[in-house]
């Protein structure tokens, strides 16, 4: 019962333009159960191939896939891509201003970076990535240089992965890194979902001479258990004004260069 009444709600929510994920905080609230045990209905729902986990909650999985065994294949990336999207847009623009023109750019998978890459179209760039969203968008951008590294695809999340991808990255030296996360926690962990996705996130940080996080203030705290990296790691990272202010001093402390937009 409880986890149709959670159904229900997310399909309430899918209908609204744009569609908008629901925090495990909000399910709590409106179902009267805490926020452990909507966590654990969200993992067997998403087990399930009824609800897609996005940072800070979830979404509902689109109808039309149908019934799959990998949840992954059906992340909606265009539904997670219209969510909190004046935040991410903002925040691309500025992690866009700090890189110059000449620079060799390692872009990460995700929604975020995919609007960075719009951010850099008719600039002298050279753009490294193995996210087939970048790709898109920069295709047939003749002043940027593209480079595609190799992987296995994941297509509902326009990415590739695996060890050619790791092995790729091993071979490049870059000037700056623009990673994404699902998560940075208030102990100034950086977090993501999952699993195949971080090795090339750390890959991409250490094969960049700097690097950049680009998380929109719904990542403070987000969702994730695996840790990318700390806080302290980072060159700078980007965020809006609305993110966790203990977080950011945390950051701050470290050394991190902070810019909220």
């Amino acid at each position: 019962m409880r986890h149709q009444r959670l159904l229900d709600l997310l399909t309430r929510l899918r209908a609204e333009q744009p569609p908008r994920a629901v925090s495990v905080e909000e399910l709590g609230a409106d179902l009267g159960v805490s926020t452990a045990t909507i966590r654990r209905d969200l993992h067997r729902l998403e087990a399930d191939g009824r609800v897609v986990r996005v940072h800070g909650g979830a979404l509902l999985a689109d109808p039309g896939q149908g019934h799959l065994e990998d949840a992954d294949r059906r992340h909606p990336f265009a539904e997670v891509a219209r969510v909190d999207l004046a935040d991410k847009q903002a925040v691309a623009r500025e992690a866009a201003g700090l890189i110059s023109d000449g620079d060799t750019v390692l872009l990460d998978i995700g929604t975020t970076t995919q609007i960075v890459a719009r951010e850099l179209v008719g600039r002298p760039v050279t753009v490294v990535t193995a996210s087939l969203a970048v790709v898109d968008v920069l295709r047939d951008d003749e002043r940027v240089e593209l480079i595609v590294l190799g992987g296995m695809v994941r297509r509902a999340y326009h990415s590739l992965t695996g060890v050619l991808t790791e092995d790729n990255l091993r071979q490049l030296r870059a000037d700056v890194a623009v990673i994404g996360a699902s998560g940075v926690r208030a102990d100034g962990a950086v977090v993501d979902t999952t699993l195949v996705e971080v090795p090339v996130k750390r890959g991409l940080l250490t094969a960049a001479r700097r690097s950049i996080l680009v998380a929109d203030q719904h990542k403070f705290p987000g969702t994730g258990t695996l840790r990318i990296c700390l806080v302290g790691d980072l060159d700078i990272m980007v965020t809006n004004v609305g993110a966790d202010p203990q977080t950011l001093a945390l950051a701050v402390a470290a050394g991190v260069e902070v810019r909220s937009v």
